[in-house]
């Protein structure tokens, strides 16, 4: 059973926080399976995004964890908002979480194609 995401991104919240570094919830999705994309914003303007990652990038034992792609690597924020901006007119339950840091570590769970 996957976790919910309101847990999810509560978790993850707390451990930027921990970390001395900064987040914030810009769209609230739905709480139980809401699809999450995060914004990380680094210090130079640019982004990255990182979205949930297709199913076919999950292992056997990984069906119900959440994984992540990168969608868009150090690009431009209008490129960020863009894509968000299509992706809300496709499903308006989704969460939308920003991160100011440098680096995530292991602090989502990426793809093993997903950088």
């Amino acid at each position: 059973m996957r976790l919910r995401a309101d847990i999810f991104v509560s978790a993850l919240l707390r451990r930027v926080f921990a970390s001395g570094d900064f987040a914030a919830v810009e769209k609230k999705g739905a709480e139980e399976a809401g699809a999450i994309f995060i914004r990380q914003h680094f210090r130079d303007g640019l982004e990255t995004l990182y979205a949930p990652a297709p199913q076919t990038a999950f292992d056997d034992g990984q069906a119900g964890d959440r994984l992540f792609e990168i969608r868009l690597s150090r690009s431009e924020p209008e490129a960020v908002r863009a894509m968000l901006e299509r992706e809300r007119r496709f499903d308006s339950d989704l969460w939308i979480v920003e991160l100011e840091m440098e680096e995530l570590g292991d602090l989502i769970p990426l793809a093993r194609n997903g950088g």
